[in-house]
């Protein structure tokens, strides 16, 4: 028996090849190389993304004597498809390898030299590397450095057929503006920007690179996508656990420094951008930028004004009690340090002048979730004003970034049966149910873009410094002004103080 295709599934995959080249990850014994890494890589085997001259090297401190079953146990726990594939692991696993060394020392690298070396002779990965660093910041520029004295990085060549080496470095960027600076410096000392990925998993996100689609290959809804037509923004990224143990990395960093620099303020730039001249990386990443230089400051005073951070106290999450912040191991019992934080912001453009973007992010709040919603305009004439259940403001765009990935429209409509009753309804889009297959990983999409020499979903060195050039003051005016630590109960959606930030008529989405 045949069946017939499925014709929303037509598009699927890419048409792009990706050139024959080995991927090293730095930092293989940890917990992004288990969780995310190896099973991305495994992902893209099966889906037939990779080249097929193909390796993979694992490099770490510690002792592996038998990293291939290692990686095989963590692809088979962690990969969003089950069960394992014999067959694609068989072959994945024979071009797979560990170096074990210290990041600092020259021997690490000349052993990884010989290692991919082999890979050249046995895989076909034709001299072309892509570097993971899934280490800490602080690790980093030895890598680098280590990479470039040890002529595993070339200066790029323009050839088309010329071999590339590409560094993909992890968040976090720097922990202020300072010493995000010092780390581009120390980066571009080393490797060509065009050489440099520097990853921010929510940008591989399908629904998050379906906000650029979605306005701009939709004649429908760019031209209702500025302050002629929405009313306000709100970008939500919220989590339902805790800090996990973590309490010594979390006092250093904070929700602000953790999730809102970055992922948050991405999500930003891809709402409030202007089209860009053509779909490539250095145009996408110009409009970002400008977005990002277009944010009024919230500095001194203003921070009192325009934002709220929290803490978690003790509550109840998934009907599990849990305990607040300050009773959570390593962190100080008179620790300011926030795990939510709520902001107003300004984007002072001829687009979005006088629509605020609300912005808020937090720890142990009612459920994990990240959503973008554009709510728009009051209706300028009330025509249904006395029908039952009208409002004045029914229509409301949810991009869903996770879980549950998908894009929801809220109108209204009329109640059937007679008379002129009204309720808003929800016209509703969801990757899996429309497209029949779990979207990709995140990390899948940004390896094979990073394979590809894609930069487009990558962050860029002014990018990062403008990021924290918003955020830095921020983070001052909250010392100087001794700014109010509110507390909000574990499984709700955060602090009463967060309704303060609001004009008046707005209010927070209840998911």
């Amino acid at each position: 028996m045949t069946t017939s295709p499925n014709p929303l599934r037509e598009g699927l995959g890419s048409d792009q090849s990706t050139p024959p080249c080995a991927f090293v990850m730095f930092g293989a014994s940890g917990d992004l190389t288990k969780r995310k890494l190896m099973p991305a890589v495994y992902n893209l085997a099966l889906s037939r993304l990779l080249p097929t001259g193909f390796g993979v090297i694992g490099v770490a401190r510690r002792p592996k004597p038998d990293f291939e079953a290692e990686m095989r146990a963590d692809v088979s726990r962690f990969s969003r498809r089950k069960p394992l594939d014999e067959a694609a692991w068989r072959d994945l696993a024979a071009g797979l390898s560990y170096v074990q060394g210290d990041f600092a020392d020259p021997a690490t690298f000349a052993s990884l030299k010989e290692a991919l070396a082999q890979l050249d002779a046995t895989r076909g990965t034709q001299h072309s590397r892509v570097f993971y660093l899934a280490v800490g910041p602080d690790q980093v520029p030895a890598i680098v450095r280590g990479l470039r004295e040890s002529g595993l990085v070339q200066p790029p060549s323009f050839a088309a057929d010329a071999p590339f080496q590409r560094v993909v470095v992890e968040k976090p960027f720097g922990e202020d503006l300072e010493s995000a600076r010092a780390l581009n410096r120390e980066l571009s000392s080393q490797l060509a920007e065009n050489q440099i990925y520097r990853i921010d998993h929510y940008l591989g996100k399908e629904t998050v690179q379906n906000l650029l689609v979605f306005r701009f290959g939709n004649a429908l809804f760019e031209p209702i996508w500025s302050r002629q037509h929405v009313s306000y923004v709100q970008i939500t990224v919220a989590e339902d656990i805790g800090v996990e143990g973590r309490g010594k990395f979390y006092e250093k960093t904070g929700i602000t420094r953790d999730i809102v620099q970055n992922h948050a303020l991405q999500l930003l730039t891809l709402v409030a951008m202007e089209p860009p001249a053509s779909w490539d990386a250095d145009s996408v990443r110009d409009e970002k930028v400008k977005v990002l230089r277009t944010l009024k400051p919230i500095t001194g005073r203003d921070v009192l004004a325009r934002t709220v951070r929290a803490q978690y106290a003790a509550g109840t999450v998934r009907g599990d009690k849990v305990p607040g912040y300050l009773n959570e191991p390593d962190v100080a019992k008179d620790s300011t340090t926030e795990t939510f934080v709520a902001m107003r912001m300004a984007v002072e453009s001829w687009r979005w002048g006088g629509v605020p973007f609300y912005l808020r992010s937090g720890k142990r709040l009612a459920r994990r979730l990240a959503e973008v919603v554009l709510h728009f305009k009051p209706l300028p004439h009330g025509l249904f004003r006395s029908a039952p259940g009208a409002t004045d403001e029914p229509n409301a765009l949810v991009m869903r970034i996770q879980p549950d990935e998908g894009i929801s429209l809220r109108f209204a409509t009329k109640v059937p049966g007679g008379g002129i009753a009204m309720r808003d309804v929800t016209m509703d889009f969801r990757y899996g149910a429309a497209f029949g297959t779990s979207a990709p990983e995140a990390y899948e999409r940004l390896i094979v873009d990073a394979m590809r020499g894609d930069a487009t979903l990558f962050t860029r060195a002014d990018e990062v410094e403008a990021q924290w050039s918003f955020i830095d003051p921020i983070l001052r005016g909250w010392h100087e002004q001794n700014a109010p630590v509110a507390s909000y109960e574990s499984g709700s959606w955060g602090p009463a103080d967060a309704d303060k930030i609001l004009r008046v008529g707005d209010a927070w989405r209840k998911p």
